[in-house]
């Protein structure tokens, strides 16, 4: 059996979401068949002390730079933060990296500027996730 392709992923997120974050990363995880290496910020980088825009710009770029994907969670608080329009110009305008949104469980509102954004939307299942990544992936 040939060996598994390791996806490098990018998961933008709020970390005052952090739980929502921390069940994506278990679903990856868990799935089988599935190898990955997260290039996410860590809660405790000093990007989020980034002083000025451009270091914060640079810093995010430098994150998504080896990617082969990005998740985007789309929650409706995506869209408040300052960080998300900053993710998809990198990914789509700097890189052309895909972009996969992903629904919060039993969402009414989510992120519009994501969901335009993204090559695909799937709902919050392990299995819709991860075939989307693998089908976008470069």
């Amino acid at each position: 059996m040939p060996a598994l392709k390791t996806y490098k992923l990018f998961i933008s997120h709020s970390w005052a979401y952090g739980d929502v974050y921390d069940k994506l990363v278990q679903f990856f995880n868990e799935h089988s068949n599935f190898a990955w290496s997260n290039y996410s910020v860590p809660k405790d980088s000093p990007i989020h002390n980034a002083n000025n825009d451009t270091k914060l710009y640079n810093a995010i770029k430098t994150k998504i730079a080896p990617v082969n994907c990005v998740v985007m969670l789309a929650g409706v608080y995506s869209t408040c933060s300052k960080w998300i329009n900053k993710e998809i110009q990198i990914s789509k305008s700097d890189y052309y990296k895909p972009i996969i949104a992903v629904e919060p469980w039993a969402s009414e509102k989510t992120s519009k500027i994501v969901k335009d954004n993204a090559n695909e939307i799937v709902k919050w299942q392990s299995k819709s996730i991860v075939d989307a990544i693998r089908r976008h992936s470069i």
